[in-house]
């Protein structure tokens, strides 16, 4: 079983990188493609999921105890 903290830390990753992927393509370091921004928002979407999924197992694991 994945542990909740990993899930936390790995949507907080995937958030992090929602937000530095669209700032990159604004800077024009990245060129701006249908592909990036629906990878950036999916990308965004999963961390979001990801960490919630993550803080309610340690919720539920914390009032197991």
């Amino acid at each position: 079983m994945i542990s909740p903290r990993f899930l936390m830390i790995l949507g907080v990753i995937f958030m992090l990188m929602g937000i530095i992927l669209p700032y990159l393509m604004i800077m024009h370091v990245l060129t701006s493609t249908f592909f990036l921004n629906f990878l950036t928002w999916g990308i965004s979407m999963t961390g979001l999921a990801l960490g919630t999924i993550g803080f309610g197992m340690s919720v539920r694991l914390r009032q197991d105890d």
